[in-house]
């Protein structure tokens, strides 16, 4: 504990307390409304947002792996909630939590928090701008207050809704919506440091009580009385039928949090110049997510933008998260029965303005514009976030992402005949210097440039048989620029190599990594070419490759495609071979 208490607060100070105690105060002030708005949007009282902002942001503050970070429902989860919700009840939602929460817990162990940087870009900018399209749409019967709505889990189901609902159109809550929007954007020009959403929530609810008092919809009508009280502990109905149900919708939520959870850190690392531990940060937000749905909370993350509002107020430490989760627990304690007031007209514009704020529609038009498999990989995800389910559109983003992958490396494969050119300096292997006229009968050198994985493997295979079929003496194989081989690439290799051994030819490998040759060496290829046939460089090759030709076939020939093959066509056997220029393409 000593070892966690120095690292994350070595040197801290009064002065760094004051600053933390700032920015906490500042960003519990934001957060808020927000965790009322994403609860109520995810299908569930918006006490229980409350609760995920003071428990989950405490925890992830005190034992996450960034020190800024700020921890709490957010507006990602927001669509996948309300769809557990409304497929398996709010009961289920906390075992569905607690299940990602030993999830992340177990992926922050396991060391797995690098990997998710490896989910493509493209995929994450379409699922966010899907998710924002459906928090967007799903705040419009508030905005319009529309009533007689049945919340759906699909799209299109609730577009429809919205379409049918629509003569009952509330002009008193428009008016609110409207009142609450441009306060919210006004606010900042006028009290930069002030939270417009809370401004225009607070303005919004005194207005609707003075004026439209019973007329428009609020926190306390739809949903009733807001506990000013702790959290109860609570242990959920747990059973294997329920964890095996569950671990479906688990598994999204524990890979969407690890997600967003990550972004926001990388981003925070980013406004600091710091660097976060991304498997501690699992650890700390699985645990957080262990601990909230005991006490009725539901799942949670790293909000980026709560996160940068909180450096940009002056954080210095992880006390500021935690002083952010104290404040909205106090807010809780004293100011919870005047939330009934607040309309539901008045968070609409909040939650739209947070879904129009994370629809990264900049970088959404940007890589649209590139017109490229990238393109393609980021309208399916979209597409199918909005249509479908996050849990889909990530599969097949991912697929798809893989594939294009896959084929861009095959077709960064390079594979080139080459000889040496005897107008350079020292004779540098060439694939201009190969001609009909000028090509060694006995023995072929061909350069290869790329990964040989399951992707270009084949590619290799059918230009190497393609030289095999002339049946030289000698292949000289100059590998330097092949990163690594897999499975694939080493099955075609070695079926390579048993054909042209069983055709009586020599086959030497120049230039090989220590990487791939560890590769080699495991897999028992080495063995199979021969450790004496592997060279550092290509000059020392050729030297080998001349001493296992017939010389017969040498008479007369005109290719002289190196130094010694003038000496060799006229029947010179004393002819040297040594070459100490011919080193180049090592």
């Amino acid at each position: 504990m000593s070892r966690f208490w120095s690292g994350r607060f070595e040197g801290y100070s009064m002065n760094h307390f004051k600053k933390d105690l700032l920015s906490g105060t500042i960003v519990g002030i934001v957060a808020v409304p927000l965790a009322m708005s994403f609860a109520i949007a995810s299908g569930v009282k918006p006490e229980y947002g409350i609760y995920t902002a003071i428990i989950a942001g405490i925890l992830i503050s005190l034992l996450g792996g960034s020190k800024f970070q700020i921890g709490g429902p957010t507006g990602a989860f927001v669509p996948v909630l309300l769809g557990v919700v409304l497929v398996y009840g709010y009961e289920n939602l906390l075992i569905a939590g607690l299940l990602a929460g030993i999830m992340l817990v177990l992926m922050g162990v396991l060391k797995l928090g690098s990997l998710i940087k490896f989910i493509p870009r493209p995929v994450t900018v379409g699922f966010t701008a899907g998710i924002a399209v459906i928090i967007f749409t799903g705040q419009i019967p508030n905005f319009l207050g529309l009533t007689g709505l049945e919340k759906h889990e699909k799209f299109i189901d609730n577009i429809r809704e919205i379409a049918n609902a629509l003569d009952t159109l509330h002009v008193p809550s428009i008016f609110v919506a409207l009142l609450c929007f441009a306060i919210i954007l006004l606010t900042p020009k006028v009290f930069p440091k002030v939270p417009g959403a809370l401004v225009g929530i607070i303005v919004t609810a005194v207005f609707t009580a003075i004026f439209l008092n019973g007329q428009v919809a609020t926190i306390g009508s739809t949903y009733g009385d807001i506990p000013n009280s702790l959290p109860q502990f609570a242990i959920p109905d747990i059973t294997w039928e329920r964890i095996y149900m569950l671990l479906g919708p688990a598994f999204v939520i524990a890979m969407l949090g690890g997600i967003e959870s990550l972004l926001s850190a990388v981003v925070a690392d980013g406004m600091t110049n710091s660097k976060h531990d991304s498997n501690k940060e699992l650890i700390g937000q699985g645990i957080a997510n262990i601990v909230t749905p005991f006490f009725g909370g539901i799942p949670a993350t790293g909000a980026i933008a709560r996160t940068a509002t909180n450096i940009k107020s002056g954080a210095t430490s992880p006390m500021s998260g935690i002083i952010h989760g104290i404040f909205v627990l106090l807010t809780l304690l004293v100011f919870a029965p005047l939330a009934i007031h607040i309309p539901l007209a008045s968070l609409a514009p909040v939650l739209m303005l947070v879904a129009w704020n994370m629809s990264e529609r900049h970088h959404f038009a940007h890589i649209v514009k590139l017109k490229s498999g990238d393109s393609l990989v980021l309208l399916i995800t979209f597409i199918l976030t909005v249509f479908t389910s996050l849990t889909f559109a990530v599969q097949v983003g991912i697929g798809l992402a893989i594939v294009l992958f896959a084929k861009r490396m095959s077709e960064g494969l390079v594979v080139s005949k080459v000889l040496p050119d005897h107008e350079t300096k020292h004779g540098k292997v060439m694939p201009h210097v190969v001609t009909e006229q000028h090509d060694c009968p006995q023995i072929s050198i061909y350069t290869i440039e790329g990964p040989l994985f399951f992707g270009a493997a084949q590619t290799f295979e059918t230009s190497i048989l393609k030289a095999i079929g002339v049946r030289p003496k000698v292949l000289i194989l100059r590998m330097r620029k092949v990163p690594f081989i897999d499975t694939t690439g080493e099955e075609y290799f070695r079926n390579i190599v048993t054909h042209f051994k069983a055709e009586g030819g020599t086959l030497l490998v120049t230039g090989a990594h220590p990487t791939l040759k560890a590769i080699l060496d495991a897999n028992g290829l080495s063995e199979k070419i021969g450790q004496e046939n592997f060279f550092y460089n290509t000059g020392d090759a050729i030297n080998e490759a001349i001493r296992h030709i017939q010389r017969k076939g040498c008479l007369g020939c005109k290719h002289y495609a190196f130094r010694e093959c003038q000496s060799l066509s006229l029947g010179n056997e004393n002819e040297s071979i040594s070459r100490p220029l011919e080193t180049i393409g090592k």
